[in-house]
C-alpha cells in the first residue's frame, strides 16, 4: 500500500515515542466521545482499509441490521496523550466513519461539518472559529459544591482552581492546541479557557480534546469538571461564544471592510453572513443548545442573550462585533454569543456556517444595531411588544422549529435530522412528564 507523509510519520513516531496502544476517536450525534484501541501494527491496513465496529452500539448511528462501520483514522490528528504513562504510552487520532462500501457515513457528524466547511470552500472561503468555553469545578460529581467563591477575571486566595487550570493549558499545547486565555469566570468555581482560532474542523476536534483534557485533569486533582449548561440556580450559566470569520483563498479576511459607512468595518459578505445568523438561529436553537438544561442559561434577564439582535459594544444582543483592534483585519470577526458546551461542535459549527453561507447565497439586508439598549432588562413580552425576536424558550419549542427547517435537514443531512428531531422530542416529553422540588414547594402545602 502507499503510505501518506502525514501517515509515514504516525507510524514512525509511533516506534520512536514507545506507543503500544492508538485510541481511534469519534463522536455520536449528541456529541459524546466514543473510541476504542488498536495496535499499533494494525495501523497501516487500518489507514488503507479502516477498521471494523458495531455502529449499532452507538447513539444515533443505525439498526442493528445496517451495524457494520468502518473507521478511518485521520493521520494529522495523531498526538500522544501527555495524562498517560510515556512508556508503554498512549495515542489518538480522530477517525471519518464510512460504511462497507466505502461511503461517507451519513450519522457521522464530523463528515457534516467536513462537508459543509466544503460549500464554503466552493463558495471561496475558508471557516475560522474560536470558541470560549466555560465550565465549574465542583467537589465531585454528585452535588455542586463549589471550590472556591471568586468572581469574574479573580487571581486571589480564592482562585484555588488556577493550578488545574495551570496543568489544564500545558496538556493542551502538549498535545498542539494553542490557548489564547485562561481565567476564572464570574460565577464561584467557574472557569473558561479559549483557544486559538482555527479552522472549522481542526477546532471541532480541538473542542472535543479541550473537553476530555478538562475533565482528566480535573480527575487527577481529585475533583469534577462540569460542562452542564446550567448547574446552579441563581448562578451564571456556562456558554461557548463562539467567534467566526470567513477567510478568502488567498488568506484575506472577508469579513474586513475598512470602509463600512457603518463604522463597523464589516463587508457585504459579513454583513449578509451576520443577517444568516440572525435569521437562522432560532431553527439552529436546538443543535447550539441541545438540552433540556440549556434553556435555564437562556432566559429573558440571564447573562445569555436570546435576543435576534447585534451590536459591537452591547454584550445583551445574540451577535456580538468585538472591538478590540477594530482596524485590524486580523480581528475582524462574529462573535455568537447563545450556544453553550454541551453542544456537538461539528454540528453546531456546520449549522452556523451554513446560516451565514444561507445569508450571503440569499443576500440577507441586515437589521440595523441595538447599541444603546441594554436587553436583559427586559423580559419576553416586553421584547415582543417591541418586535424584537427571541431564540425559543424551551427544547420543545426548538425541536419544533428545527424539525420544520429545510436549511438543517438539508446541511444535516436526513439521517442526522430526524434522529435529533425524535432524540430531543423524547427528552422533552420526559422533562414535562417529571416533577420538580421547585413545584412541590410551590404547590403542595397550598392546593
Amino acid at each position: 500500500m502507499t503510505v501518506t507523509p502525514e501517515q509515514d510519520f504516525v507510524l514512525k513516531t509511533i516506534k520512536s515515542r514507545d506507543v503500544h496502544f492508538v485510541r481511534f476517536w469519534f463522536t455520536d450525534v449528541l456529541g459524546r466521545m466514543k473510541s476504542f484501541a488498536v495496535i499499533p501494527s494494525e495501523l497501516e491496513d487500518a489507514f488503507a482499509d479502516g477498521m471494523g465496529f458495531d455502529g449499532s452500539c452507538i447513539e444515533g448511528f443505525c439498526r442493528t441490521q445496517e451495524s457494520d462501520m468502518l473507521a478511518y483514522p485521520d493521520a494529522s490528528t495523531f498526538q500522544v496523550l501527555p495524562w498517560r504513562p510515556e512508556s508503554n504510552a498512549v495515542a489518538r487520532m480522530f477517525c471519518n466513519l464510512r460504511t462497507p462500501d466505502g461511503s461517507p457515513f451519513e450519522g457521522d457528524p464530523r463528515q457534516v461539518l467536513a462537508r459543509t466547511a466544503a460549500k464554503a470552500q466552493a463558495m471561496g472561503y475558508v471557516f475560522n472559529i474560536g470558541p470560549e468555553l466555560e465550565f465549574y469545578y465542583f467537589k465531585d460529581a454528585e452535588g455542586t459544591e463549589v471550590l472556591d467563591r471568586g468572581g469574574y477575571f479573580d487571581l486571589t486566595s480564592l482562585d484555588y482552581a488556577s493550578d488545574l487550570r495551570r496543568d489544564t493549558v500545558l496538556t493542551l499545547e502538549k498535545m498542539g492546541i494553542p490557548v489564547e486565555y485562561s481565567h476564572h469566570e464570574n460565577g464561584p468555581s467557574q472557569h473558561e479557557i479559549d483557544l486559538r482560532f482555527t479552522d472549522a474542523l481542526s477546532m471541532a476536534d480541538a473542542v472535543m480534546t479541550y473537553k476530555l483534557v478538562v475533565k482528566e485533569i480535573a480527575m487527577k486533582h481529585g475533583v469534577h469538571a462540569s460542562f452542564m449548561p446550567k448547574p446552579m440556580a441563581g448562578e451564571p450559566g456556562s456558554g461557548m461564544h463562539v467567534h467566526q470569520s470567513l477567510y478568502d483563498l488567498d488568506g484575506n479576511n472577508a469579513f474586513y471592510d475598512p470602509n463600512d459607512p457603518q463604522g463597523y468595518h464589516l463587508s457585504k459578505v459579513a454583513k449578509h453572513y451576520l443577517a444568516g445568523l440572525l435569521k437562522y438561529a432560532p431553527e439552529f436553537c436546538a443543535i447550539t443548545n441541545q438540552h433540556v438544561n440549556s434553556y435555564k442559561r437562556l432566559i429573558a434577564g440571564g447573562e445569555a442573550p436570546i435576543y435576534l439582535s447585534w451590536a459591537r459594544s452591547n454584550r445583551s444582543t445574540l451577535v456580538r462585533v468585538p472591538g478590540y483592534r477594530p482596524t485590524s483585519e486580523g480581528a475582524c470577526r462574529l462573535e455568537l454569543r447563545s450556544p453553550d458546551p454541551s453542544a456537538n461542535p461539528y454540528l453546531a459549527f456546520a449549522a452556523m456556517l451554513a446560516a451565514g453561507l444561507a445569508g450571503i447565497e440569499e443576500e440577507l439586508e441586515l437589521q440595523e444595531p441595538n447599541e444603546d439598549q441594554d436587553l436583559f432588562m427586559l423580559s419576553r413580552q416586553d421584547l415582543r411588544q417591541q418586535g424584537i425576536a427571541t431564540l425559543p424558550e424551551s427544547l420543545g419549542e426548538a425541536v419544533e422549529l428545527f424539525a420544520e427547517s429545510e436549511l438543517m435537514r438539508a446541511t444535516l443531512g436526513d439521517h442526522i435530522h430526524s434522529y435529533l428531531v425524535a432524540a430531543k422530542r423524547a427528552e422533552w416529553n420526559d422533562y414535562q412528564g417529571y416533577v420538580s422540588q421547585w413545584e412541590r414547594d410551590r404547590y403542595l402545602a397550598v392546593l
